[in-house]
């Protein structure tokens, strides 16, 4: 059926004059194929080396912000990263790098803007998170700020950059504590020296860092790990003595404030609790192996030292509406004196701790009234406190 049809169509282009041009045709649209497909060719390499060229311009520039950036040159590492976007407008770490620049120039507003374009584009970013906190933080964005330091904290880090996870934990401890978060840290601390390696440094720190959150009991846990490194250490056996003595635990803290003030001469605070130390082990009465006379020997001294103390208070209050129950403490006071002396004690055991009840109440009492007390009475303040519930 098509042969026929076939025929008739040469037969008719014969009959035209159209043979040579029947015959040329596929060559023309075989040589038009091929100058086509060498033209994209040749558009595409060109493309390629346009954007070769222009990859390699931002890279140049971008090298000379980081550069900059590095030496804290902020001014020029604005410039430089602006210029490298030219070349590549998308980039994320040319945008990253700008807005780093930015911040150091404290222009936080445009740098908030580039941080958080960033962030719409990848919220999983360990840095980008930390940054966008650091700027909340700064602002006074409460909220804010604690979502930005956790995102960054469960966030994606780069390969070599997993140290990033722990300080931006660090930097949120550090800010919860400026704000007196207190419980909040204390629980951002615990998490953090679960994973904690065997560093000197960082376990130094965090105990550092549980003494401003007033976890004293995490504090020294750390620090005897930090002294199991380093058994001399000054700042350790400092801080150990300082939790110790906060605890309470005046034994422990006489042994680690010793070997404090004996490895830096010049550690003062440690010398300043140290005498503190020594001085409530030698006024306590209610210290194990001690015998009944000097027992008695120091709640005599206690007694007086209380007495004086409320003297000078009843002094100072002259002509004042008393706000305590001094008077009727001073008559308590009056009345029990006579019978405190060494036969009084002996005769009475049970004398002992009704008077230093006394002495304690005393001590309290003027502690509110009369402001910062003496040496001795702030001792008698710590020994109160050391036995109350007992």
């Amino acid at each position: 059926m098509l042969s026929p049809l076939r025929n008739r169509f040469a037969a008719v282009g014969r009959r035209l004059g159209l043979r040579p041009y029947l015959t040329r045709e596929p060559m023309m649209l075989g040589l038009l194929f091929v100058v086509a497909v060498v033209c994209f060719l040749a558009v595409s390499g060109l493309s390629r080396i346009y954007h070769a060229q222009q990859k390699s311009l931002g890279n140049r520039w971008s090298a000379r912000g980081v550069t900059d950036l590095q030496q804290q040159r902020f001014e020029p590492a604005v410039n430089e990263f602006r210029t490298a976007l030219l070349y590549s407008r998308d980039d994320y770490d040319y945008q990253f790098n700008l807005a780093e620049a930015l911040i150091g120039l404290r222009r936080t507003d445009q740098a908030y803007a580039y941080l958080v374009n960033l962030w719409d584009r990848q919220p999983e970013n360990g840095l980008v998170n930390l940054e966008l906190a650091r700027i909340a933080a700064q602002k006074g964005r409460t909220d804010q700020a604690l979502r930005y330091y956790h995102n960054a904290i469960y966030a994606t880090w780069p390969d070599g950059e997993e140290m990033g996870r722990r300080d931006a934990r660090l930097e949120l401890i550090e800010y919860l504590l400026r704000i007196n978060a207190k419980t909040q840290a204390q629980s951002e601390l615990i998490a953090l020296a679960a994973n904690l390696g065997d560093e000197f440094e960082q376990h130094l720190k965090v105990g550092n860092l549980f003494i401003q959150a007033h976890a004293y009991e995490d504090a020294l846990a750390q620090y005897r790990l930090s002294l199991k490194l380093d058994r001399n250490n000054p700042a350790a056996l400092a801080g150990a003595g300082l939790a110790a003595f906060k605890l309470g635990r005046y034994p422990l803290a006489l042994r680690y404030l010793q070997g404090a003030v004996i490895a830096d001469l010049h550690d003062t605070q440690s010398a300043e609790l140290l005498k503190t130390t020594e001085l409530v082990l030698r006024m306590d009465p209610f210290q194990r192996m001690i015998s009944v006379a000097k027992r008695d020997r120091i709640v005599i001294d206690a007694f007086a030292t209380a007495g004086e103390r409320l003297k000078s208070c009843s002094a100072a209050n002259v002509g004042t509406s008393p706000t305590t129950s001094q008077p009727g403490l001073s008559e308590s006071w009056a009345k029990m004196k006579p019978h405190i002396t060494e036969f009084g004690l002996r005769r009475d055991p049970d004398l002992v701790e009704r008077a230093m009840e006394l002495v304690f109440r005393i001590e309290r009492e003027t502690s509110v009234t009369c402001g910062v007390p003496p040496e001795k009475d702030a001792v008698l303040l710590l020994i109160a406190k050391l036995h109350e519930g007992s």
